[in-house]
């Protein structure tokens, strides 16, 4: 009789501690993930690009307007603009990329934004076409597509809209990336 009351509060007393602890945990991760709100920058460079890449030319360019985005309008570290970066040469093309070596890219990047800073310029909004928009054609056997992107841009109290064409090309992993792009004339009306 003894050594089952014994027995009776020994499971009595681990129950307790691990209901206690159960609850414990429970309750500290739902501080945890209340308390922990990523800026734009960190959800932009924690985007993992290997695995969770963009499928389609309008993806790619709404990624890469996101990052440029960041680069006139945020707040971030050396460390984070450098993974921007590196985030933007993921969308590039071979090609691009070659021509843009990362240490280059990296100092004309900062370059242009230092500009945009002198200038008190951001980058207010951007534009992208709808997916019908997109126009596609095949160069030299491989598939391409012609993404024209608006962006609305403030310098010190005045505003204007510039546009930009993106050339993406398909990749031998069949992934969309950015060959080249260009500033053009958009459309015009009396109400921009």
């Amino acid at each position: 009789m003894k050594k089952s009351r014994i027995i009776i509060i020994v499971v009595l007393c681990v129950g307790i501690l691990v209901g206690g602890y159960t609850y414990w945990l429970n309750n500290n991760s739902d501080l945890s993930s209340e308390n922990v709100e990523l800026t734009k920058v960190q959800q932009l460079i924690t985007k993992d690009l290997e695995t969770n890449y963009p499928k389609t030319p309008r993806e790619v360019i709404k990624m890469y307007s996101e990052i440029i985005s960041c680069f006139y309008n945020e707040e971030y570290t050396e460390k984070e603009l450098e993974a921007l970066v590196d985030q933007t040469l993921l969308l590039m093309d071979e090609e691009l990329a070659a021509n843009n070596p990362k240490a280059e890219y990296f100092k004309a990047v900062k370059e242009e934004i230092l500009e945009y800073e002198s200038a008190e310029r951001t980058i207010v909004s951007y534009t992208l076409p709808s997916s019908n928009e997109v126009q596609y054609r095949t160069v030299d056997d491989r598939e391409c597509a012609y993404v024209e992107t608006s962006y609305f841009i403030k310098e010190k109290s005045s505003y204007e809209k510039t546009y930009q064409t993106y050339v993406v090309r398909k990749d031998t992993d069949g992934q969309w990336k950015i060959l080249v792009f260009y500033k053009t004339e958009g459309e015009t009306s009396d109400e921009q």
